[in-house]
């Protein structure tokens, strides 16, 4: 039986009406988070079940392939191209919706959404999340989950290449 994942992803060409349409067909609480996640790890998994657990949907914007590299994070990465990763995303069933984004920071698009949560990982202070002061002055809240896993993308790369 196949996935149909498709429904549950924005197109990376979507418009603004289109992202609006998706975002109000799911049921709030809303919540939002994002990264570039490109090698779906457990640490990734676990950290999108708590952040859905905070609301009635999740919605993970997704870095495009252009954003990722601007982050510095290796001439190769991401490893996965944007349509893999967001696919990946969409069949997870704590993830309510994926939306690419190709900006350094996803702060238009958490501006467009108005999320009623505002989610990263452990790594980040509440005070320091992108968007955190649009989602704070329209009632919501942003939150810092702590990573039950310590798993990375990197880490994981420099181990397969290492050959341990």
């Amino acid at each position: 039986m196949m996935l149909n994942t498709q429904r549950k992803v924005i197109p990376a060409n979507a418009d603004i009406a289109s992202i609006d349409a998706m975002v109000s067909a799911l049921p709030r609480p809303l919540v939002f988070t994002n990264g570039c996640f490109d090698i779906l790890h457990r640490g990734h998994a676990t950290y999108l079940e708590q952040a859905r657990n905070l609301g009635s949907a999740l919605i993970v914007g997704v870095n495009s392939d252009a954003s990722v590299k601007r982050q510095g994070k290796g001439d190769d990465r991401p490893v996965n191209c944007l349509e893999d990763r967001m696919s990946v995303l969409a069949s997870l069933e704590c993830v309510g919706a994926v939306v690419s984004f190709d900006e350094d920071t996803p702060f238009l698009l958490i501006q467009q959404i108005l999320p009623d949560h505002l989610v990263k990982g452990g790594d980040w202070l509440p005070k320091d999340i992108v968007g955190g002061d649009i989602v704070t002055a329209h009632g919501g809240q942003v939150h810092s989950i702590a990573f039950q896993f310590e798993r990375s993308t990197t880490a994981l790369l420099k181990k397969i290449r290492s050959g341990g």
